[in-house]
Formats: C-alpha cells, sequence, structure tokens
C-alpha cells in the first residue's frame, strides 16, 4: 500500500496575469522551494487548486509539470472529482497517465438530496474498481458546496482494496476521531487543517494535505517529523506557529488569501481565476501581520525571511 504519512502540500494554481493561462513555470518554482523544505508530496487541482476552474488538458498539463519535478520518494497526488461516475473516471484515469502516484476524490455534490449512501458507495466503488492508482476520499471543508460523507460509509469504502485513506478537512477532532473509530487500522487519515495537525497526530492521523503548509512547509514539515520523534514539546511550538496561518489566512480568506500570502513570500501566487476575485487591498497588512508574526517575514514587512523553515534561518529545518 502507498504510504501517505507526512505534510503534502495542496498547491495553489498559478496563472499568467496577462493571458489569464496556466503558468507552469511558477508552478514548478513553487513545488522546488516546498521540496527542499522536506514535504512528502503535493497536491495538484484540488480545491486550494481551484480545480472547478480547470478543464480537462489544464489538469493533465498540471500533473505533468508537476511530475517533473516531483522524483524519488516523493508523492504527487492530483485532484479527480467530477459530478458524473464517467467524468471522474476519464479524470482519474488521465492523471494516472500523466504521472499522478494517487487521486484525490471529491464527491458529487450538485445533486444532493440524489447522492444516498449507496449512491455514493457505487460511485466511489466504481471509481475505485477501474482506476490504476489509489484513490484517496476528498471530504471536502464544509464552507464550500459540498456532502458530508458519514463515518459508516467511509469504514466502508476503506475496506476496498485500491482505496487508501481520506483527507478529512471539516475541521473538527470529534469528527476525526469518529473516522479513526470506524476505519481499519491499515486506512490512512490526513487532517485538512493545518490548524489541527498535532491534536491530529495525537490521535492516530498519519499527516496532513494543508494548505497552511504552502506558507510554512519547514514549520509544518518540523511539527509532524518532531512529534513522530517523541520531541513533543517542539511539536507544540511549531504547532502554536502554523495554526494562526490556517486560522486567519485559509480558513478565512480562501485561495486569495493564500496567493496574496504567496506573494508577500516572494513565491508565486498571483491572482485568481475570474469569477474569482483578488483581495481587496485592506487584507493586505492582516495578511503580512499574520505571516509576520508566524516568523516568516522581517517584522518591517519589506524582505523575506531567508527561508520558511522554523526561525526564518536557512537550512533551520
Amino acid at each position: 500500500m502507498l504510504d501517505l504519512s507526512g505534510v503534502h502540500v495542496p498547491l495553489v494554481t498559478p496563472f499568467d496575469a496577462t493571458t489569464g493561462e496556466l503558468d507552469p513555470v511558477a508552478l514548478r518554482a513553487n513545488i522546488r522551494s516546498l521540496l527542499e523544505h522536506g514535504v512528502r508530496g503535493v497536491l495538484v487541482a484540488g480545491s486550494t487548486g481551484e480545480a472547478v476552474y480547470l478543464d480537462e488538458r489544464e489538469r493533465r498539463l498540471l500533473i505533468e509539470g508537476a511530475r517533473s519535478v516531483v522524483t524519488g520518494d516523493r508523492l504527487l497526488l492530483a485532484g479527480v472529482g467530477a459530478e458524473s461516475t464517467r467524468a471522474t473516471l476519464r479524470l482519474a484515469r488521465a492523471a494516472a497517465a500523466a504521472g499522478a502516484d494517487a487521486v484525490l476524490v471529491m464527491p458529487p455534490a450538485f445533486y444532493r438530496a440524489a447522492m444516498t449512501p449507496e449512491a455514493l458507495r457505487l460511485h466511489y466503488t466504481a471509481v475505485a474498481d477501474a482506476t490504476p492508482v489509489p484513490v484517496v476520499i476528498y471530504q471536502v471543508p464544509s464552507q464550500l458546496a459540498t456532502i458530508e460523507l458519514q463515518a459508516g460509509l467511509i469504514a466502508e469504502l476503506a475496506r476496498h482494496g485500491n482505496v487508501i485513506g481520506i483527507k478529512d478537512s471539516r475541521g473538527s477532532l470529534a469528527l476525526l476521531g469518529e473516522l479513526l473509530g470506524a476505519c481499519p487500522a491499515h486506512f490512512q487519515l490526513l487532517v485538512g487543517s493545518g490548524a489541527l495537525l498535532y491534536g491530529a497526530l495525537e490521535m492516530g492521523a498519519r499527516g496532513g494535505i494543508m494548505a497552511s503548509a504552502h506558507l510554512a512547509p519547514g514549520a509544518s514539515v518540523v511539527l509532524e517529523r518532531a512529534f513522530r520523534a517523541g520531541r513533543v514539546a517542539e511539536a507544540g511550538r511549531m504547532q502554536e506557529r502554523v495554526g494562526p496561518l490556517h486560522t486567519e489566512i485559509v480558513a478565512r480568506l480562501g485561495v486569495p488569501g493564500i496567493k496574496l500570502a504567496l506573494d508577500l513570500l516572494g513565491l508565486r501566487g498571483g491572482p485568481p481565476r475570474p469569477p474569482m476575485r483578488p483581495l481587496a487591498a485592506k487584507h493586505r497588512e492582516p495578511v503580512r501581520a499574520t505571516l509576520v508574526r508566524a516568523g516568516l517575514l522581517a517584522p518591517e514587512g519589506e524582505e523575506r525571511a531567508a527561508a520558511r523553515g522554523p526561525g526564518g534561518r536557512p537550512g533551520s529545518d
């Protein structure tokens, strides 16, 4: 079984500010920076990556671009959820062909009332049966248009040989605990909230796929590694640093906030794709202040920290 343990980053999708087309050079630059800080893997075409605004050709280009720099023991995951089983299967097979190590499948939610547990079971089973790479279920954040998958259904799907884990982005340790209690021990739970990484690891999660780690990959990796090594005080200190990045930027401001933060850090965020709008100017200083408090920017806010590891020191993670 593919081991998902560790910190994974759901990538933003950089777009050219003039043409609105994908910017593969910026994508690869962002990935290289993340890999330098030791993240286990990256996810393209997730909700942080504005997947609902991407066509199938763009998804393939993102996977191919990421695959060119994600090598060795690092993992490349691809979001493939669509509203029909047929379309989801097509996306999943294309992602595998383009080099994805696993696919992240969100539930179809437009016809919410028709998505009974039986309909969802058949959907995920069909995808898992026919996809040549492992399937990870995606429990989408509740603030997005989605449905909540019940613990009993997830436990049933967890017994499928090609369904290896779940990313739970509901932001609740209680609900995560319910899943841990219901699912078999081999099923891998990944938390989606950077504010909950320490607590999730303490409960038995394998790691996380967290947008906050896009901003603080070094601190996030140190948190996970320190916890595994029994250095719980160090892990706790890292959690205090990365938690506000989730609550103040990721959860509060969404994709436009994450992209603005990346721009402030000297990476490649850029504009979101219309109809999503960039953040208003009034948000710039609060985002900068959150980055300063996390030790990612100098207090004066004019220069990027030398590195985004703990303490902002080169090689400190």
